[in-house]
């Protein structure tokens, strides 16, 4: 496979697991809020948290809406490497965050304010509710690379003739070779710059 050069200026990145790191949150109001202190993220091998971990579904369902409608308050944090490449990216380019997320104002002040350094009206945040309407929101934005953790949604912007990246997680490491992987923020960051 040859190397990918990604144009920043035609790259989205979906926000949960990829720019946020979304599972240690949920990790920490486990341990903190319902004395659950047994889970690691190495445990979560599904997106589907339900499949994966020995929680309760109504305590799973519980945490993943505070995440969704109190970032702030979760203690959500960026991965390593996020904040610089994408104030990097923002400098120079509208940074587009596609997110299935089913409210947007949230995570949209999360990401201003995680995102200081990048002028506001230069992050754009859409938010589906669904993972399955990404695709006709990327091709009428004219995306062609998005970076994603959920594999399900790669499979399906890759047969849209968009270049699915998928973001290295421990969910999403039983995919094909047909789609790019890049291991962290640092990869991500050299390859756009490589563009």
């Amino acid at each position: 496979m040859k190397t990918l050069k990604i144009n920043p200026a035609e790259t989205g990145f979906d926000i949960d697991g990829v720019v946020a790191d979304t599972m240690a949150s949920f990790i920490n109001i486990a341990k903190q809020d319902y004395g659950i202190h047994n889970i690691v993220k190495e445990q979560i091998t599904s997106y589907w948290l339900e499949e994966c971990l020995p929680i309760p579904d109504e305590i799973i369902e519980k945490i993943i809406a505070r995440i969704l409608t109190d970032p702030f308050g979760t203690g959500l944090k960026p991965n390593p490497g996020a904040v610089e490449t994408l104030t990097a990216v923002g400098q120079e380019h509208t940074l587009v965050f596609v997110t299935a997320r089913p409210v947007r104002e949230p995570i949209c002040r999360w990401l201003e304010q995680t995102l200081s350094e990048v002028q506001p009206e230069r992050i754009n945040v859409i938010a589906t509710g669904e993972h399955s309407a990404k695709v006709s929101v990327l091709k009428k934005l004219g995306i062609k690379y998005f970076v994603e953790d959920h594999l399900a949604t790669c499979l399906e912007i890759h047969k849209a003739g968009i270049n699915a990246i998928v973001f290295d997680q421990p969910w999403n490491r039983n995919d094909p070779d047909s789609l790019w992987r890049v291991k962290g923020w640092k990869e991500l960051g050299a390859l756009m710059k490589a563009a």
